[in-house]
């Protein structure tokens, strides 16, 4: 389950590899390797898009209960995520290992086994989902579950070495987020979530296609039929700049179903148009630095985009 950003080598990993007298792990060390399953980045974002679709499911300020409600749906949606996260990093360590982008990875590395991976995700899993269930509702319990299986499962172990697709249908589990905050709120699936996440859902392929740009002997090397691998460079950026563009059209939705004002349509407008020009010079004129500069400002894009929301919730 994810907003599908790659994060780069972490610091935690790093830390997790030192080792006490006798080459057995400290405990901080051992607690900073199972942190790093968890991608905390990439849960980072699926919190923030969770929690601004809580926000914006509550007219108004929210009350001292409300708040309450979204502190602990946001701490389910994260145990959940980070399952999904280990889950992910437990069936793909020998694809991790192969490639530099993720050797670094406790499970990659052997520095946890497959039992304590899979013990950890489980835990994470069934506190999460039970905190949800109880404490928030349990219609929001049974979409980060089904969100939960469709990264874990359906995509990592189905879709992801099967087709050049992959991250363009399992981007649907990744795109959740803002309805499972919708939910958490309402205890509804409502339209405007779902406009939320069908702009995650536009985001997700340009977003990671750049990265897979730069980063296309590794998944050469792991041997998944990522799109830069199975269908070349130059059709990789044409997919990349086309989706920018449908994109831009999807980042209007907001403003014209009336979930928004002309605050969130200037931000939309400015950040959407940068990212079709980001995506047009990538794909008349490629290099390396230009798709990771592509790659990071997709992720400066999402970021604000649901900021702006979130200000224009609260200003108008």
């Amino acid at each position: 389950m994810s907003v599908v950003p790659a994060p780069a080598p972490s610091p935690v990993s790093a830390g997790a590899a030192s080792f006490a007298m006798g080459g057995q792990p400290t405990l901080p060390s051992r607690m900073a390797q199972f942190y790093a399953l968890t991608k905390p980045r990439v849960v980072q974002l699926i919190v923030f898009c969770a929690f601004i679709g809580m926000v914006l499911a509550v007219p108004g300020l929210p009350s001292a209960a409300q708040w309450g409600v979204m502190a602990l749906a946001s701490l389910g949606i994260w145990l959940v995520a980070g399952a999904a996260a280990a889950f992910n990093c437990l069936v793909e360590r020998h694809i991790d290992a192969r490639m530099k982008r993720t050797a670094w990875r406790p499970t990659a590395k052997g520095e946890l086994t497959r039992g304590q991976a899979l013990g950890f995700s489980a835990l994470l899993c069934v506190v999460g989902s039970a905190l949800l269930y109880w404490w928030v509702n349990p219609l929001t319990m049974w979409l980060t579950f089904a969100t939960f299986v469709g990264y874990a499962v359906v995509y990592t172990v189905i879709l992801k070495p099967l087709t050049p697709q992959n991250i363009v249908i399992g981007g649907a589990s990744g795109a959740m987020p803002p309805v499972l905050g919708w939910a958490a709120m309402t205890g509804a699936v409502e339209a405007q979530s779902l406009i939320l996440c069908l702009i995650i859902f536009l985001w997700t392929p340009p977003h990671f296609w750049a990265l897979a740009l730069y980063r296309v002997e590794d998944y050469r090397k792991s041997g998944l039929p990522m799109l830069p691998v199975t269908h070349g460079n130059e059709y990789t950026r044409l997919q990349v700049f086309l989706y920018t563009l449908i994109l831009f059209a999807g980042c209007l939705m907001p403003f014209i179903c009336g979930m928004s004002s002309w605050i969130y349509l200037g931000a939309a407008v400015l950040l959407s148009a940068t990212f079709c020009v980001y995506g047009y010079w990538l794909w008349r004129d490629y290099s390396d630095v230009l798709a990771r500069k592509t790659f990071r400002f997709s992720l400066i894009h999402l970021s604000l985009l649901f900021a702006a929301l979130l200000v224009d919730h609260y200003v108008l």
